[in-house]
């Protein structure tokens, strides 16, 4: 008999709202998340202990905390030796072992998490406090590493919390990260479609669909990130983000072109040009600039805008050169995807040209 569907990976709980971190109790007690209640809870080393106290009401007062420094692979390997080491020991709880991990925190803390909880074979609750980028929910972790920034393939969380109260009070640099993370995932389809085109590579209509619906979504909603309503789309737009590349089985239904610009710029300027989910939301409009598609990148360049996002190189203060040399080093990122960049393969020469005419165009 032919298989007629197929099971679609998500987690068990999601719950996105002002005040959700009050439902944890309620969410954790859930037996496909937490058999025995013995939670491990990855927090940052620094505003980590903040919300601690914020949320201790809300945890096992038996749980185990694990700060983390940063955002590394050796981060990642850390916490999961502590977490081991500490369950084999009791953890000074008498719990023998803990059964579920807990990211407490923004986009480092959680790719953190991830790869620790697969290392362990643990299940791993994401509770972020920002929505700079789609990590929340997706089956990678982009962790720092010696050659620059890695992603690792990971189970995605098993249960999602985002409070909107401690988005909120999070940096609106985060929010507006986070806005040009979705919308990337325009130019991210695009490409995929594009290769599909030339390289025969297959297209999941399905993952498709979703990244497509949660980009859409973000550059149509009305309002600003002081919106309630504004911020409740974006959150859902990025856990439908995450989740796309769950159904997809890679990162192609939200990263094109536009991550591998960042990537390069991560690479060649470390710390030097914005957030990820700015670089992104450029390159994204860049990169629709070069597909020829005039209408998507007047769309993505006014949404950038609207939301004080960076469209043009200089407003995240890149000069042109700079820009071009992540551009004519961005298709090495990712060796084997294939998008616009690859497609044109423009010489450094046509690519100073490219940029100075889009910078004229969309230049205020």
């Amino acid at each position: 008999m032919a298989v007629l569907t197929r099971l679609i990976p998500g987690p068990a709980a999601v719950r996105i709202g002002a005040g959700a971190a009050r439902e944890l109790p309620a969410i954790l007690a859930d037996q496909r998340i937490s058999t025995s209640g013995r939670l491990a809870i990855v927090i940052s080393e620094g505003s980590g202990s903040a919300l601690r106290e914020r949320l201790r009401e809300y945890l096992p007062a038996d749980a185990g905390w694990f700060p983390i420094r940063g955002g590394t692979l050796d981060d990642a390997v850390d916490v999961a030796d502590r977490i081991r080491a500490s369950a084999g020991s009791g953890g000074g709880h008498g719990l023998g072992s803990y059964d579920t991990i807990v990211g407490l925190g923004g986009g480092r803390v959680i790719d953190v998490t991830k790869y620790a909880a697969a290392r362990l074979g643990l299940p791993m609750v994401a509770v972020a406090t920002n929505l700079a980028h789609d990590g929340i929910c997706s089956p990678v972790s982009t962790l720092d590493n010696d050659a620059g920034r890695g992603s690792y393939g990971v189970p995605g969380p098993i249960g999602i919390v985002v409070d909107l109260d401690l988005v909120r009070d999070a940096p609106s640099a985060f929010v507006r990260a986070g806005i040009g993370e979705a919308l990337s995932n325009l130019s991210a389809l695009a490409d995929w479609e594009l290769s599909h085109d030339v390289t025969g590579e297959p297209v999941d209509g399905l993952a498709a669909a979703m990244a497509r619906t949660a980009a859409e979504a973000v550059l149509h909603q009305p309002g600003s990130i002081e919106d309630p309503a504004f911020l409740a789309v974006l959150a859902e737009a990025l856990v439908l983000s995450g989740l796309a590349m769950s159904v997809a089985g890679n990162s192609r239904p939200s990263s094109g072109a536009c991550h591998e610009i960042s990537h390069a710029l991560v690479l060649l300027f470390p710390g030097k040009y914005g957030q990820h989910g700015e670089q992104v939301g450029l390159g994204a409009a860049f990169a629709s600039y070069l597909r020829g598609d005039a209408e998507r990148t007047r769309q993505l360049v006014d949404a950038l805008r609207r939301h004080g996002l960076a469209a043009i190189p200089a407003d995240l203060g890149i000069d042109a050169p700079a820009f071009v040399e992540a551009v004519t080093y961005a298709p090495r990122t990712r060796p084997g995807r294939y998008t616009i960049l690859e497609h044109l393969d423009l010489t450094e020469a046509k690519l100073r040209d490219a940029v100075k005419d889009y910078v004229d165009t969309y230049a205020r």
